[in-house]
């Protein structure tokens, strides 16, 4: 086993870092420090800082679902509001929407990534299989 893997520190005394953080930070989901992502959404091969092979990662739609779902009800419920209230012309509402569509799309979109990973890391999720016994 490659020493940088575990710090140099034996079994009993590695810190495990908080996958919140990590996540959210973009970081290493086992050591916290080394950078997760080698452009806005692709994930580097492994950590430059303690090795970690990170070919293991699926997280799939996950990120995109959860931050489009909060996206559409924080942007539909402002817009309806403000058509309710306001009343303004519609190129008003493409001025006010677009931007705050873009806004709460991409902004959370590689920390809502970055933490998926580290939870996938954390509970060892892997791909489902069958068993010889669910075979038949």
């Amino acid at each position: 086993m490659d020493e940088r893997a575990d710090h140099g520190l034996p079994a009993g005394q590695r810190s495990v870092p908080n996958p919140l953080a990590a996540g959210l930070r973009g970081r290493c989901p086992r050591c916290g420090e080394g950078h997760l992502f080698s452009g806005f959404l692709n994930v580097r091969p492994r950590c430059e800082v303690c090795g970690l092979d990170l070919a293991f990662i699926d997280s799939g739609d996950g990120p995109a679902f959860f931050v489009m779902s909060f996206s559409g009800f924080v942007v539909v419920a402002a817009a309806l509001i403000t058509e309710i209230m306001v009343q303004p012309p519609f190129w008003l509402h493409a001025v006010l929407w677009l931007p705050l569509i873009l806004i709460t799309t991409l902004a959370p979109l590689r920390p809502s990534k970055g933490l998926m990973i580290a939870l996938q890391y954390r509970h060892k999720a892997e791909e489902g299989r069958f068993g010889p016994e669910d075979a038949s």
